[in-house]
């Protein structure tokens, strides 16, 4: 059984490592929250999401024993790093001026775009705001404004727990589990498939991603194998609630 395991986890690791591989009504305010969201910096980010791979906030083993080094380094360096280079690629190919042009915008409209750029626009997207949501264990907890939101929205902290974790549970195949403000601005939960996200003009869940979850088996398969609610119980313990909630409020 165990040189079984050690098997799996070295063709896995193979396999990871050659994979380095018109907005609609609904959206009319979503620019808007976005760039309140970039001049209050939560980012460090001056106008949206970079287009670039950003330096992950700490070093590969910041996360464990919740996430240990070797799928944060895999996860990180091979499977975020591609999109990024096929996003890189697509905006190259569909002559989007990422100088002019927010990666933010970009997926708000995606519907114009190729598979490509959605795919890799939101895996980029996606993953460059995950890496940001995390911070080593015991980091400050759940407090202030998106705290009482929270309680507001869901009656209570376990109860908004208990739903975001369901939705990460259920979601079919890979995909994101999410915190989401709406236009109206509400706190819901949903999921996504593969690398779409609220911002798509595509997505059935539509707002600004508060907090996303990765569920697909790349982020905890090493650790976790199959076992995706083993992995989303233990996330807890590294969300970086003071950056999440100074998202929220520069949203709201």
């Amino acid at each position: 059984m165990e040189n079984n395991h050690k098997n799996n986890r070295r063709d896995f690791i193979k396999t990871t490592g050659k994979a380095g591989i018109a907005a609609s009504l609904a959206f009319t305010v979503l620019p808007s929250i976005i760039t309140k969201a970039a001049k209050n910096n939560y980012f460090d980010f001056a106008a949206g999401t970079p287009f670039q791979q950003q330096p992950l906030p700490y070093q590969y083993t910041a996360l464990e024993p919740v996430i240990d080094a070797m799928t944060m380094e895999i996860h990180y360096s091979k499977h975020a790093a591609a999109y990024a280079k096929n996003l890189a690629d697509a905006c190259t190919a569909e002559k989007v001026d990422t100088s002019a042009t927010k990666l933010e915008d970009v997926l708000m409209n995606i519907s114009k775009y190729t598979p490509k750029m959605r795919n890799n626009g939101g895996g980029h997207y996606n993953h460059e705001l995950f890496w940001q949501s995390m911070a080593a264990p015991n980091s400050t907890g759940l407090q202030g404004k998106l705290k009482d939101s929270i309680e507001k929205s869901f009656n209570s902290i376990e109860a908004f727990k208990t739903q975001f974790t369901e939705a990460g549970k259920t979601r079919f195949g890979s995909g994101w589990a999410w915190l989401v403000l709406t236009n109206d601005k509400k706190l819901v939960i949903g999921s996504t498939p593969n690398q779409d996200n609220p911002l798509m003009d595509i997505s059935d869940l539509k707002g600004f991603p508060v907090l996303g979850l990765d569920v697909w088996e790349h982020a905890y398969y090493l650790k976790y194998q199959n076992r995706r609610p083993d992995y989303i119980n233990a996330w807890w313990n590294v969300v970086n609630w003071d950056f999440v909630s100074k998202r929220f409020e520069a949203a709201i």
